[in-house]
């Protein structure tokens, strides 16, 4: 386990985790009120791999009260980073959500986020390259955006060899003027694109 989610892993107390799982039973209660780091990871805990829970979050980060849907951003993320089959019905509503004008940032930042760690089906990859080489040419979407969008198409083209040709031109073009994480993310990708 990698990022922010494994350092707050490493710091809670199981005993801890426990009496704080056994009263979590309405999620967008927990979420409605302004929660820590730690709280958020702890609610990542409890959905763990359980299917019913994360359809519970799906329904609000989808369809809730603004708020909401912002705070359940982060939570829905990092649960596809540890269990990515979680997403995998829920994809077609995640793809559509990406691309509504006028999302919050967070919540497409996030789902972009998370397709990085989803093995996506391949009648999907068509309209999820499309949508990320949208995203990483647009000089209106966020660094993070653009960064997640690169490795989303790498993956992609691991399996689609001709996406190659069309990703590796963009990378180069946009290496002398990204931020220092675009610049960083794009020479990775490069490399992983020439083996």
């Amino acid at each position: 386990m990698e990022g922010i989610g494994a350092l707050y892993f490493m710091h809670i107390d199981c005993d801890e985790i426990d009496r704080y799982l056994s009263v979590v039973v309405n999620i967008e209660s927990e979420i409605a009120a302004p929660l820590s780091q730690k709280e958020l990871f702890r609610v990542v805990l409890w959905i763990g791999s359980n299917e019913n829970r994360f359809a519970q979050l799906m329904h609000l980060f989808l369809a809730g009260e603004y708020r909401i849907v912002q705070r359940s951003s982060w939570i829905v993320s990092s649960c596809v980073e540890r269990h990515p089959r979680l997403v995998t019905p829920w994809l077609p509503k995640l793809i559509r959500r990406a691309k509504e004008e006028g999302l919050h940032g967070a919540v497409r930042r996030n789902i972009l986020r998370l397709l990085q760690f989803v093995d996506i089906p391949r009648r999907y990859q068509g309209e999820v390259t499309e949508m990320c080489f949208t995203f990483l040419a647009s000089v209106d979407s966020p660094v993070a955006v653009k960064v997640f969008s690169m490795t989303v198409l790498a993956t992609i083209a691991a399996e689609e060899p001709d996406l190659k040709n069309e990703l590796r031109p963009l990378l180069e073009q946009m290496l002398p003027y990204g931020s220092a994480g675009m610049q960083s993310r794009a020479k990775k990708i490069l490399q992983r694109l020439s083996r």
